[in-house]
Order: structure tokens, then sequence, then C-alpha cells
């Protein structure tokens, strides 16, 4: 693919992300009914600590609430669903101790929390408000009182093309109108705010960066091992990054606080060594010898995807509902500069959805002088309106496709689906009919990232996940890279020699340029396994295989059993969305989540007094499993940092993994440089209050 190509793809991937940029959001915050005659509930502290390592992230978030009424009322605390996390661990203190909720159906946790509520007692609830926030409910806050909760939640970590990306999501996004009309948000932390992020990598990693937060102090313990601070107190002790039972409050003492507004996404970047072979990474659980195991199989691909040449055609679809205000001419000067750098062999479409969809090309046009200026003159034009028809948009864009030449759709929305079809399924049946891939970014922390997600996989095509706190460049160059290169296909794993089921994604799909494979599964017994991972590179057959040993015994990562279960339930939602509702796979899901401790749309966590969790015959699994996981973290932050790869005798690629260039002119200078690129777009609002 021609330089030409190349620079197009890269101002139209700007266009997409500036969107994100000028884009209202609500804060995460204390949530307050309107017109209250109560004076607003406080969050009088609120720490974060973060420690990334194994593959994984497990993120701790504690807060005190305080009432300054003379009432006792009730506090509801309401943030973003982070991407593919779960919580596992919700603590309330009662009388002082820390006590652990335990996951039950949702309407029977809720029965729970009402009956206790009622009775006067204390108790606290976290639900999940299917993919947009986390909402944590305490009752009660007692007349000019504190309470404090604890958080913890898991999730994958992924590399890609050398550079690592964590979020702490904070802004809400606003996508629900209901609540937001009927709520307001106190997103301000009176007195102690930290962040605290400690990054233990197998690989040498040689910068750390949170580009939205400059005041952020970040140290090198060594080549792998990092650590970077936020904090608005002059003097503060922050925690070594051990989760511990007594919580991390007590170590946050505010020396010249000045209040911290909860309304920015944290985002942190690492890039790993240029130069590092291509690997197969293991983290495995096993308790006992004759059990069952739970492993995580991470494979960073070695180079071996060329560049593509030849033409394409490009259908965008763009986003013209009534939210794109504010942000539209944004949109159409990124598209304009793309359209005039396309590649002469390339040709367009441009089809535009609001309530409905329509077609502004009226079919492919060639990329010349005359129709880029006569298709952007008549973009200006247009006036953002109405609702968001996704599905209209989606569809118009499918009819026409030439079987001829390679396609893809660049879909440009921030919105979510409002009008028409908007059941996942219905998306999902219409996109497997076309071979045709459908690129696309999940813009805001609100955005229905499933149906995005999926919809991306069922085309074989990807999606990416941006923050208004990201490094939008890099972002752009991470999907050009993509873009610009062939893909791994109709991937399939194998093991043999020992004994694996239950892995989980059961469908791989594709891999792009940078991208990892992580696979989850169980096992039996231990030794030498040979894995053979099989797939198709432009329709030619590709075998990819190692051999490496299952551990014994293996205690250092309890968290890996919630990750397993995180990724079967994706699995199972999955099927529902192909085959509807379906009460054995919706219990299917509650089964796992139960066993595993983790909030879903169907299950909830509470908290009651321990005689209370008795009286119902709540059987307290979770609390030991979060003592066993607490344990585990102490143990691993007190040893050296380990290499979890597994294929060193018998490598599975032979060439280095890909990563961005670190000379002046490479990505990372690039994203040194941001805040100056974008000064123009961007208005930043003040982190301090």
């Amino acid at each position: 693919m021609n330089k030409f190509f190349k620079i197009s793809m890269l101002q139209v991937f700007t266009a997409a992300i500036l969107l994100v940029m000028t884009h209202g959001s609500f804060a995460a915050g204390l949530m307050n009914p309107k017109n209250s005659r109560y004076q607003d509930l406080q969050i009088k502290q609120h720490h974060v600590n973060v420690v990334i390592e194994d593959g994984y992230a497990v993120t701790a978030v504690e807060q005190v609430f305080y009432n300054p009424n003379t009432t006792d009322l009730e506090a509801v605390y309401a943030f973003p669903v982070p991407e593919k996390a779960s919580v596992g661990e919700f603590t309330y203190w009662i009388d002082g101790s820390p006590v652990t909720g335990e996951v039950l159906e949702k309407k029977e946790a809720r029965r729970v929390y009402e009956a206790e509520k009622t009775a006067g007692r204390e108790t606290a609830i976290t639900e999940q408000d299917s993919y947009k926030t986390f909402d944590s409910t305490v009752y009660p806050v007692r007349a000019q009182q504190e309470v404090q909760i604890r958080l913890v939640y898991i999730q994958p970590v992924h590399i890609d093309t050398g550079i690592g990306r964590y979020v702490y999501p904070l802004e809400e996004g606003g996508v629900d109108e209901e609540k937001v009309s009927f709520w307001t948000s106190n997103d301000t932390v009176e007195q102690a705010f930290s962040f605290n992020v400690t990054l233990r990598s197998s690989y040498p990693v040689d910068m750390v960066r949170l580009p939205a937060h400059p005041q952020a102090q970040v140290t090198t313990v060594s080549d792998q091992q990092w650590t970077a601070t936020i904090s608005n107190q002059a003097n503060s002790a922050i925690d070594d990054g051990v989760i511990g039972a007594q919580g991390l409050v007590a170590e946050h003492t505010p020396v010249n606080a000045s209040k911290f507004r909860l309304d920015t996404d944290i985002v942190v970047y690492w890039r790993h060594q240029q130069g590092l072979p291509g690997t197969v990474d293991m983290v495995a659980h096993k308790e006992s010898a004759n059990g069952r195991g739970t492993f995580m199989l991470t494979v960073t691909p070695g180079e071996d995807l060329s560049a593509i040449n030849q033409g394409r055609d490009w259908i965008f679809a763009l986003d013209i509902s009534g939210s794109m205000q504010g942000k539209y001419h944004s949109l159409v000067e990124g598209v304009n500069q793309g359209l005039e750098k396309l590649n002469p062999a390339d040709r367009f479409r441009i089809i535009l959805f609001n309530s409905n969809a329509q077609e502004l090309t009226n079919g492919y046009v060639a990329v010349t002088a005359e129709n880029v200026k006569k298709y952007s003159q008549e973009l200006e034009r247009i006036a953002p309106n109405n609702g968001t028809n996704l599905y209209a948009g989606i569809k118009k864009g499918l009819k026409g496709l030439d079987a001829d030449r390679s396609s893809a759709i660049i879909l440009v929305t921030d919105g979510v689906a409002n009008v028409g079809v908007t059941e996942k399924k219905g998306f999902l049946e219409l996109l497997k009919n076309y071979d045709v891939r459908l690129f696309t970014f999940v813009m805001g922390n609100s955005a229905n990232r499933p149906l995005l997600e999926s919809m991306a996989k069922v085309s074989n095509g990807f999606a990416l996940n941006v923050s208004n706190s990201d490094d939008i460049i890099g972002m752009i160059m991470s999907a050009t890279s993509k873009l610009n290169h062939e893909a791994l296909r109709n991937i399939k794993i194998k093991f043999d020699s020992v004994k694996v089921k239950d892995l989980t994604p059961e469908n791989i799909g594709s891999l792009y340029r940078g991208q990892q494979l992580i696979v989850f599964g169980h096992y039996w017994g231990d030794g030498i396994a040979r894995v053979t991972i099989n797939g198709s590179i432009s329709g030619h057959s590709k075998i990819y295989t190692s051999e490496f040993s299952f551990p014994q015994i293996a205690t250092l990562n309890p968290e890996i059993e919630r990750l397993w279960a995180y990724a079967k339930i994706e699995d199972l939602q999955n099927q529902m969305d192909y085959l509807g509702k379906d009460a054995d796979i919706k219990q299917a899901i509650v089964g796992v989540a139960k066993e595993y401790g983790l909030v879903t749309d169907y299950t909830s966590m509470v908290v009651v007094r321990e005689e209370v969790f008795q009286q119902h015959n709540i059987d307290r699994s979770n609390q030991q499993r979060v003592q066993k996981e607490q344990q585990a973290r102490k143990q691993r932050v007190s040893q050296p940092v380990r290499s979890n790869r597994v294929d060193e005798q018998k490598p599975m690629y032979s060439n280095p993994r890909p990563s961005y260039g670190g000379g002046a002119f490479g990505l990372w200078a690039l994203l040194m440089f941001l805040p100056l690129l974008l000064a123009n777009v961007i208005k930043k609002r003040p982190i301090y209050s």
C-alpha cells in the first residue's frame, strides 16, 4: 500500500477520533436526586490502587462518603464499566470492620438489600447497568457521619504493537437519558484523591506515559517495574501496591489537599523495548496435583503479515444524528483531507445516517480532485439532527458491494442505536451475510461497546476503544498499521498430551498486525503439551507450533479463575445474542457468576451484617476467594518480577514481534507532541477546582 493511502487513512481516522475529543460527557460521581431538600452527599476520599502484572490488571477503588445532613440518607455511586472488567470484591465497613459481599441473582440481591434497608440496618449492593455503569449503593450514610467502601475489579491487559494501555474510566458518557434527567452527579473529591499504578512486566519497558495527566509522577524501579502516581495531596504516603484487608484509606492523610474532580479518564501507556521476539506466555492456577487447573495463554506473534498494495473499496458510514452537533465540522474536515489523499486505485462511498439513512455518493466514485471537492462541499452543508438509526446506516453501506474487490466499512459514531433495529442479534445477522470488514472506534465509556465489538468480530474486522484522554495519534497509527497489512484468519488452537477443555473464546476469528491472542481454559494433570495454532493468510494455510510445560501446582495467580469465568460469560452472552433470550443460557451465566463471584447483568454483590448472611443461608464463598487473592497479591509483590514465557526451548515464532519505531520520527515521538498537535481542537477542562 503506497504512502498516499497511509496518509489518507490517518486523516480519516483523525476525523473519527476527534469526535471523542469534543464530545460532552458526564463525570462519574455520587448521585443525588434533583430538587432535593437535602445537601449533596460528599465524596471525602477516593483512592485507586492498580497493579498490572502477568497479563492482567487488578484495580482497587476505595471511597469515603460523608453526609452533611441531619438525616440518614442513601448514597449511590456510579462509574463506567471498564473494558472487559469484572467486579470480584465489594467491601463495606460496618462498625469499623470490612465486610465483603457475596454474589446472588440480581433480583434476590436487591430483595435482601431492600429488606435490610427497611429494617434500618447497614447494607450495600453493587449492580451492573448493562454495558453502561457499575452502581454501588450504600445505606445508611448516617447523619453527619462517613461510610467507607472498597471495590476491586480485574481485567486482561493487552499489548498492541509493543504498546500497553490501561484506562481508569471516569467520564460517564451521559447516554442513559432517563438516569441523567433524574439525577445530578457530585463528582468532586473534597479531601484526598490518589491514583497509584504499579507496572510489573515480564519484558523490558522503556517508557511510561499518562498523556492527559502531566502532573503524574512516574518512577523507574527497573526496566521491568515502573510506578506512576497522581495525588491532590502535598505530602501523601502512597501504599506499596498491596490490596490489604485493612484498606487503603487509613494510609492517606490529606495535607494541603485541593479538590479533585472525577471527570477525566486516567490513561496509562507503556512501551516495550524494540526487538523483542514473538512469544508464548502462560499464567496458571492449580491448587492440587489431582485437581483442575485454569490457565491464561497469551500469544504475541512474530512479524509475518505482509503489507497490502492493491486497491480497495471504502464505505464511510457517518453518524449525523443530533449528538454530533458541535463536532460534525471536525469530522468533515478530517474526511475531506482523507479523500484528497486516497490511493487513485481506491474507490469510496459515503453513507449518512440519523433517524434514517441516505447515500451521498450514489454508488462508488473514483478518487479525482473534482469528486473530492464535490462531496466535501456537500458534507459541509449537512446539519446534524434527530436520532441514531445505526442499523439503517450499516444496511445502506452493505448494498452494492463489489465481489471482485476488497471492501471495508469505516463506522464513525459516538451514539447508541435508538431508532429502528436496536437488538444486537439483528446487526450480527445482517453482517454475517456479507464478505466485508467492519472497522469501528468504540468512542467514550458509555458507547455500546458489546454491540460494536460484536459487529466488528462477526465481520472479521476490529474495534478500538477510545477515551477522551487517549493519545489520539497513537490510536490512529495503530489502526492504520493493521489496515495496511494482511491478517491471520480462521484461527484454531489445539492442545495435545495434556487434557485441556473449556477453551474460551470459543470462536477466535482473526488476528491483525500487532494484536495478541489471549485464550483461557481448564486443564488436568501436568507435563509437556504440544500446542498448535492453525490459520490462513491471504487464503494460504499457516501453522505455528511449540511445546511447553503445564504446572502440577501453581498458586500465585488465583485471579485467573475469575478471568476465565468472565470470558466464559462473554461466550454465553454471545450465544444468547445469536439465539435470542434463552432461559438455559441465562441460568448458565448466573451459575458461573455465582461460583466465581462476579457482578454481571444477571447477578449483583450484596453486603449485610455477618449474622444476616447466616440468617439468609448465604454461603461466604466469595469472602474466602477474596482472602485467597489478597494473600497471593502480597506474595507476588514481595518477589522479583517473573517471566511468564513458556516457549523459550521451542519458540513458536522465528521473527521479532512488530513494534513502533523509537527514533526521532517514530510513533512515540509523535505521541510526545500530541498536546501541541491537538491544541486547536481540544479545550482541556481543569483537573482541580
